[in-house]
């Protein structure tokens, strides 16, 4: 192994070697197809690969305040062949079986895709120009796939850095505390369906992506082998990670990051956490830096330095930075340091549906005697209520719903890092009850202060947890004090009236709270603000009902906080 603190590749003048259509054989006879770049250097090098449904032939153009220069080999959410080839990396991109110009049958983020990707590997592997030494490396889908190829522990796979992934298809991904989330799911599915059928791959593969995945989605709507398969399985994971998470990633990727560098069976983890869009910060030099770093080591045997650093990196939000906070670095996660805090609803009066309306505060007392509201849990839209409109389900809400709580100004600047967990104490008029939590930074002048969303839209929260009432059934095992783990596999329906405590589990986040700013947290029976494009569906159990919170006494409604102290110095 070389040494040398950041001695890192550096790019050389070389042809670059495209090869467009490779067939890869699968186990079973099938064949995927393959686009395969590489530096024409005389030498075996290593590959950085992917597979997805984004169709390796798609160019994407990106925006034109992206660091890395555009140029016609990009592609969405994967590494840039002009940058990493030079470098001396191949960049392989596989089409998923059904998708792009592979053909077969359609089934996305599944086992099958996983026993594809690493037949992939192994194929790639024994390429004559290849030295054996495979990493994976890519956003979104790109890093879901990650975990379940990691599962199967192909041998030629050294390293794999999955870049804002969601990794438990369930939790992360399809039902957030039980509810189903249509909204990202439902449009992803419908969109990619049109790309394939609608767009140019139909000229050369027309029956692709023809998959049954939303119906297998919602018959599958409890926990079970058929999601585990599907995602992330920590103890089979040994290959080094670097977990790459976003704090803006609080509806769909964010929590398989920091699952990952806690549960990951890797002897060798970092995480890695940063704010801004879905791609500004993997094409940032920066982000690129850190990716190479970690190949280098891991795929080349050069000491970059990058393992001699604390395993943990986060940007720590200030509130309200159009542009990418400073890191720091850390030493565990969640930190342990972390003075867990509880603060304690108060319910001071009945719902008023008024927008910026406020219900109670957020006290470091519990009350001592016990004070609810109630509120109705399905919104009046123009059609009426529960309607077959497909839009009554997402549009139209009137008003406010559901009850809202703030802190007293806070007396100094208030840091908040990792897992939040909302306690509360909750009944019904119906048999179920959804719970919508949203936390946000309310400035001195009672507004919202934004933060930079995944897509580049200003989002007015801070994160997001979830949990349908029937699903409060917690695993005792995989349960922590600041990270419920819900079983989701019964349904412990609700008696009209009956008061049962309710554990959400609220996404991890940073943010420091400035002083004179409030923390203010929404409890609602459907998505709030910052809530889209990942919105949920409101089942019919909503319909005319009336949800009740209850707070102080024998019922201590809490919101459990990861206040960080400074460090000593």
């Amino acid at each position: 192994m070389t040494t040398g603190a950041d001695n890192v590749s550096q790019p050389r003048d070389c042809p670059l070697i495209v090869e467009k259509d490779i067939q890869i054989p699968m186990r079973d006879g099938s064949l995927l197809y393959a686009d395969v770049f590489r530096p024409d250097i005389g030498e075996r090098v290593p590959a950085i690969m992917n597979i997805g449904v984004y169709q390796k032939d798609k160019l994407w153009i990106p925006p034109e305040d992206i660091e890395e220069k555009a140029n016609p080999l990009m592609n969405w959410e994967t590494a840039n062949p002009e940058w990493w080839c030079p470098r001396g990396y191949a960049c392989v991109r596989v089409d998923s079986r059904g998708s792009g110009k592979s053909p077969g049958e359609s089934d996305p983020s599944s086992y099958q895709e996983s026993l594809d990707y690493c037949d992939a590997i192994e194929w790639i592997a024994k390429q004559p120009w290849c030295s054996a030494r495979i990493g994976l490396l890519g956003i979104s889908y790109h890093a879901a796939s990650q975990w379940r190829a990691a599962n199967l522990q192909p041998p030629s796979l050294k390293a794999i850095m999955p870049w804002e992934g969601r990794a438990d298809q369930y939790r992360d991904q399809a039902y957030h505390g039980g509810i189903f989330a249509l909204g990202f799911m439902g449009n992803w599915w419908l969109t990619h369906t049109a790309h394939h059928l609608l767009g140019r791959p139909r000229s050369h593969n027309p029956d692709a992506f023809h998959n049954d995945m939303m119906w297998k989605y919602m018959r599958n709507d409890l926990d079970s082998e058929y999601w585990r398969t599907n995602s992330a399985r920590w103890e089979r994971i040994t290959v080094p990670v670097y977990s790459v998470g976003n704090w803006g990633g609080f509806s769909m990727h964010l929590r398989g990051n920091t699952e990952a560098f806690m549960l990951a069976a890797s002897r060798h983890k970092k995480l890695r956490i940063h704010t801004g869009t879905h791609f500004h910060p993997f094409h940032s030099a920066e982000g690129r830096m850190d990716q190479l770093r970690w190949f280098d080591h891991w795929l080349k045997g050069i000491d970059t330095g990058i393992m001699d650093e604390p395993p943990v990196k986060l940007e720590i939000r200030t509130g309200g930075g159009t542009d990418r906070y400073p890191f720091r670095f850390e030493n565990e996660w969640p930190l342990a340091r972390t003075k867990w805090t509880r603060m304690y609803l108060r319910i001071d009066r009945e719902p008023t549906g008024a927008m910026t309306g406020v219900e109670g505060k957020l006290v470091p007392v519990p009350p001592s005697q016990v004070g609810s509201a109630t509120y109705p849990a399905s919104g009046a839209t123009k059609a009426g209520v529960a309607s077959g409109s497909s839009l009554a389900v997402t549009h139209g809400n009137t008003g406010r719903t559901g009850i809202s709580f703030e802190t007293e100004p806070l007396e100094a600047d208030t840091e908040i890092l990792g897992p939040l967990v909302l306690d509360l104490w909750v009944s019904s008029t119906a048999e179920d009850m959804d719970l919508f939590v949203t936390l946000r930074n309310i400035d001195p002048d009672g507004n919202d202060i934004c933060e930079i969303g995944q897509h580049g839209q200003a989002v007015p929260c801070v994160t997001k947890g979830w949990l349908r009432a029937s699903h409060r059934k917690l695993d005792p095992v995989k349960s922590l004090p600041y990270r419920p783990y819900h079983a989701h596999d019964r349904r412990l329906w609700l008696q009209p009236g009956e008061i049962v405590e309710c554990r959400v589990e609220v996404w991890p986040t940073s943010m420091v709270f400035k002083k004179g700013h409030r923390i203010r947290v929404d409890v609602q029976p459907r998505d709030g603000v910052g809530s889209a494009p990942y919105t949920h569906y409101h089942a019919d159990y909503n319909m005319g009902a009336r949800n009740t919170v209850y707070a102080g006494g024998d019922k201590p409604s809490y919101l459990l906080l990861p206040v960080i102290p400074a460090k000593s110095i």
